[in-house]
Parts: structure tokens; C-alpha cells; sequence
């Protein structure tokens, strides 16, 4: 049914119980939360049993049906495979019905020489073990069979096969054991902060499914407006006027507008969060960067959000940052166009749900439709680039609250005071 499908609606049974059936024949049709599927016959049989009505929602891998399935002109009661939903597309393409088994249990191939039970898939998920990893343990049941004592063997091992390379004879492509010459130079040990950030890097990537969304975001009116505004601002509160807290602000905004994008994932529930906390990825004089936090960046004005940011890089590029400076955000910021990027793809700051990047604000020949037509213009422009955990936003979420952002810095008031 797909890969971040946990249940599915029965639409309609096509065949009754009692009804024979033809391999190809639809035997029922399924909703998702994505799309209908009808659900074929992969052998021909007969309906034993139906375990689930038209309009019951069942969760994947639940058997609905029990078939007899004919082979070599008699009929067999196993369980089939199309009479069961599983949560991975990829590897219920590829099924084996056994018709000698006197268990009620199911397997299903994941390669040519693996099988796994549903008990196996069972501790393999909850101990978050993908199907490759899988094929690499050895089996020790009939014909290289994974039982349940083999992965817990292997679980107390601690995972030895985890990040190998398969040494099974090779069947279409494989990745190849290359071997790099890494070359002779300066050793630079990791400091445990960049020790750190490679850990948290690293398991953000194993943990959130990334996907980045990009627009662009003319910022000519913002641009013009910092311009003529920056020294009146710092003489006024003698605070610099940087464009990052008019980043904040307009992030603030959208987020207020679109709220999901402000959760985090807690095993089976989404926790919305109550403050807008705004991390901002600052880097420190040792080259490693930080996270420093804008709290309740909602509530503050432009004065305030400027003495915040000019308050926390000033403690970063001092090493002068507590605790409590770099904890509790909600939602991250990464301006990598002060390096002078074009744009980037963020790794999200765990446990957020995303992360937004902007480039550096350049200057480009544009088309702007004016009333009288067409004109060429030169304007500031910008992209803009937000990667989510798309266990919990969607695209048009993501797209929709990305795009509000570049509204607001489009729509800048020119006329504004502070």
C-alpha cells in the first residue's frame, strides 16, 4: 500500500465467499489516505472467508480473507499473499505461497534467499532494521530461514552487519567494496563538538525522511528598506539591523498562519507546539556551528528580535552561550547566504519537523508585470529552500507555509517605522 501507509479502507469485495476466481481477477478494492487500489488474485482459487466488511478500516498487515488456492488440480487452504495488505510496496511485489507449511504464518521474499515472518518483520521494525539489513544475517532455520532467536542474537551483537556490504553473489547491480586511497596530509582530530554535530547530523538523516521545497523571494522593498533605515535604527536603539530578524519575523508569521510545520513527532503523536522558538545555525570562531534559540519570537517586535540576535551571535563568537541559550527551539534557521551560497538543503535540527535555508540576497534582471506591461528590472533576489520530516508534513504543507514566508518578505511595508 506504500511506505507511510498504516491503514486502509475496504472499498468493495469483488468476489464473494463461496466464489471461484481467475489468477488477475480484482478481488477487492482499497482507499488510502493516498490512493485506490484494487487488490488482484495472483493464483486461482476460491473465497473461503472474508475477515473485514465494504467500509472497515484496517490496519496494514491484517489478514482479510482466507482463500483456497488451486494447485496441480486441487485446492489448498493457505493464506495468499493478495489477501493480505503489507506496508512495503517494494517487497510484496515478490511473494511465495507454501503449500506444505501447516502454520497459519505468513513469509514473504525479500530476495533469493531470504524470507522473513511477520514475527521477524515485527522485531525488525520496532528495532528500526531495514529489509537490506535483514538479508545480511544469517539464517538458521530451513533453507537459510531468519528465525527470531537470529535477530535477537544478532540485536545483543550489536549490529555487526549494519553498515556492510553484501557478500551474496552479485545479481544485477551492486555496490562495489571500493576501496579509496585517502591520501597522506595533516591529521586534524574531531573535536568533540564536531563529533557531536556528525552524530546529530547523521542521525538526523537516519531518522527523518528529508525532502527539501524551494522558491524565490524578491526582497527589493525589504532591501531598500534596511538601506535607509539601519543607521537611524542603531543610533535609536543602538542594536545593529541585520536581515536576520526580519527573517525571523516573517518565519514567526508564517508558522503562526500554518502551525503543523511548529511539532515534533512523538512515536504515534504530533506534539503542535505552544511557543514559537526560533533556532538560528550561528557559526562559532572554531569553525563549528551552534544553535542558538530567539524565544517567543511571536511576541517580540523588530527592537526586540534585533536585541536578541545581536545578543546571541555576540555570546557565540565569544563562547560565552549557557545552556539555556541553545535549548527549546521549535523551528530552525540557516542563513547560508552569509558564506555567499546561492542556497542550500538543511538537515533538520532534531526533534524539529524542519528547517528553513536562505541564500544570498543578489541582484537580478527580472520581469515585473507593471499595468502599463512588461518591464525588465534589476531587483534583490533570494532563494529560499525548506527541508521536512515528511513522516509528518506533506508537500502541500510544506510548499504552502515556504511560500507564505516569501509573501511576507515580498510584501514589505516601505512606509514601517520602529
Amino acid at each position: 500500500m506504500g511506505e507511510s501507509i498504516t491503514e486502509g479502507t475496504i472499498i468493495e469485495w469483488h468476489v464473494n465467499v463461496g466464489d471461484s476466481f481467475e489468477e488477475g481477477d480484482v478481488l477487492l478494492e482499497v482507499a488510502t489516505d493516498k490512493v485506490d487500489n484494487e487488490v488482484p488474485a495472483t493464483a486461482s482459487g476460491k473465497m473461503v472467508e472474508h475477515k473485514f466488511s465494504n467500509g472497515d478500516v484496517v490496519p496494514i498487515g491484517a489478514v482479510i480473507a482466507i482463500l483456497e488456492i488451486s494447485e496441480g488440480g486441487g485446492t489448498e487452504k493457505a493464506p495468499s499473499k493478495t489477501s493480505e495488505m503489507k506496508g512495503k510496496s517494494k517487497v510484496s511485489t515478490s511473494t511465495s505461497i507454501s503449500s506444505s507449511s501447516s502454520s497459519s504464518s505468513k513469509s514473504f521474499k525479500v530476495n533469493e534467499n531470504v524470507f522473513i515472518s511477520p514475527l521477524v518483520d515485527s522485531i525488525a521494525r520496532k528495532n528500526h532494521i531495514s529489509y537490506e539489513e535483514l538479508a545480511r544475517i544469517p539464517g538458521t532455520g530451513k533453507d537459510g530461514r531468519l528465525r527470531k532467536s537470529d535477530v535477537s542474537e544478532y540485536l545483543e551483537s550489536g549490529r555487526p552487519f549494519q553498515f556492510a556490504q553484501s557478500v551474496s553473489e552479485p545479481s544485477g547491480f551492486q555496490i562495489p567494496d571500493l576501496k579509496f586511497d585517502k591520501g597522506k596530509g595533516k591529521i586534524v582530530e574531531m573535536d568533540r563538538m564536531r563529533q557531536m554535530i556528525a552524530d546529530h547530523m547523521v542521525f538526523s538523516k537516519h531518522t527523518s525522511p528529508h525532502v527539501t521545497a524551494y522558491v524565490e523571494a524578491d526582497l527589493t522593498e525589504m532591501v531598500d528598506w534596511r538601506n535607509k533605515n539601519k543607521e537611524t535604527f542603531q543610533k535609536k536603539y543602538n542594536e545593529k539591523l541585520t536581515f536576520t530578524p526580519l527573517f525571523i519575523e516573517c518565519v514567526a508569521k508564517a508558522i503562526k498562519d500554518f502551525p503543523m510545520i511548529n511539532s515534533t513527532l512523538d512515536g504515534r503523536n504530533i506534539i503542535v507546539k505552544d511557543e514559537i522558538n526560533i533556532g538560528m545555525a550561528t557559526a562559532l570562531p572554531s569553525g563549528n556551528l551552534i544553535v542558538p534559540v530567539v524565544r517567543n519570537a511571536d511576541k517580540k517586535d523588530l527592537k526586540e528580535l534585533a536585541q536578541a540576535t545581536n545578543e546571541l551571535v555576540g555570546k557565540s563568537r565569544d563562547n560565552k552561550l549557557k545552556g539555556d541559550d541553545t535549548k527549546g527551539s521549535t523551528f530552525t534557521i540557516s542563513n547560508v547566504g552569509t558564506f555567499g551560497s546561492l542556497m542550500g538543503t538543511p538537515i533538520i535540527n532534531q526533534p524539529e519537523a524542519a528547517i528553513l535555508a536562505t541564500g544570498i540576497i543578489k541582484k537580478r534582471a527580472e520581469v515585473m508585470e507593471r499595468k502599463d506591461g512588461d518591464t525588465i528590472e534589476i531587483r534583490q533576489m533570494m532563494y529560499l529552500s525548506l527541508s521536512f520530516d515528511h513522516r509528518i508534513v506533506d508537500g502541500y504543507l510544506a510548499g504552502s507555509f515556504l511560500r507564505r514566508i516569501a509573501d511576507y518578505m515580498e510584501k514589505f511595508d516601505l512606509n514601517r517605522t520602529f
